[in-house]
């Protein structure tokens, strides 16, 4: 059957809209970047690159629902030194196109694997995942160990504890059609931003915004849920996993996480980020990006 020519948004307008919004932010990508679409089995997806040719390439996956934006307080910092490809997720909101559902996390691993051999990168790879980028690259590094050079999780989600259902009815209640679920969801998660600056907590409510716009802008898909990691699949991640997870962290207990990585899987680096909580990645960025920076250039 033919996609709708809106594919995969709800409507025509639906994709106008979010994707003048896209735009409008793309322009405050804080170095210059080169975007590319490049395809895959599973449809198109996009990328954007920044940073010096001939550094080592690096790897950004965002969370669920977000696109390479994720990263825009954070490139400045890493493409000094990395060749930084920030991606749109496939099966997820941005500019990728899938063609080919994704059902599984096997199709993610497979997506993975056309991508880097599309995009020409040699092996190994870094990877800075955040959230369900973190358990995609788990769940690619356990596959192709080869392909992955370092690998970078920021608070990934299941991966060491399953999600709770805290968590789980706070995300569907995000479905009902009020900002206001949205905006409760993410302060639960965001406690820094939300507690912050007068500037933080602005780019907070941008934040709701963006989410609450990709949620009415594209059509349903299913979910493909992360799941935790056995400690055997823990103990095969490569030796060069650094693991970052604030101390007000939601989705799991991080003190606990931490104890279960010292047991299972001791080869990982494992360290709190004080203060943080999911927003580590941008509440502490500073912080976030001279840790993975450090982690990435050791010898």
């Amino acid at each position: 059957m033919a996609l709708a020519p809106h594919h995969p948004f709800r409507s025509v307008q639906a994709r106008e809209r979010y994707l003048a919004r896209y735009d409008e932010i793309a322009q405050r990508w804080p170095v210059p970047s080169e975007a590319r679409m490049v395809e895959t089995s599973w449809g198109q997806t996009f990328v954007r690159v920044s940073g010096p040719r001939g550094t080592p390439a690096v790897v950004l996956l965002p969370g669920i629902g977000s696109p390479c934006h994720t990263w825009i307080e954070n490139v400045a910092g890493l493409s000094e030194h990395f060749t930084c490809y920030a991606v749109d997720n496939i099966h997820d909101n941005g500019r990728s196109v899938e063609t080919r559902i994704v059902a599984n996390a096997e199709d993610f691993v497979g997506w993975l694997d056309e991508l880097l051999t599309a995009l020409g990168l040699a092996d190994p790879v870094h990877f800075v995942g955040l959230s369900y980028g973190g358990w995609l690259s788990t769940r690619f590094a356990l596959s192709h160990p080869e392909r992955v050079g370092r690998l970078v999780l920021l608070a990934p989600a299941a991966t060491v504890a399953p999600i709770p259902w805290g968590f789980i009815w706070r995300a569907v209640l995000c479905t009902i059609p009020l900002r206001w679920f949205m905006r409760n969801f993410m302060a639960w998660a965001s406690p820094t931003l939300v507690r912050g600056t007068e500037a933080q907590r602005q780019l907070f409510e941008a934040m709701v915004d963006d989410a609450w716009l990709g949620l009415r802008s594209f059509a349903p898909r299913r979910l493909v849920p992360p799941m935790s990691l056995s400690d055997e699949e823990l103990a095969r991640l490569p030796g060069a996993t650094l693991f970052l997870v604030g101390e007000q962290e939601v989705i799991y207990d991080p003190h606990q996480a931490l104890a279960r990585l010292a047991r299972s899987a001791p080869q990982i680096r494992a360290e709190l980020v004080p203060g943080g909580g999911h927003d580590l990645f941008i509440a502490q960025a500073a912080e976030v990006n001279r840790r993975i920076v450090e982690f990435l250039q050791a010898p």
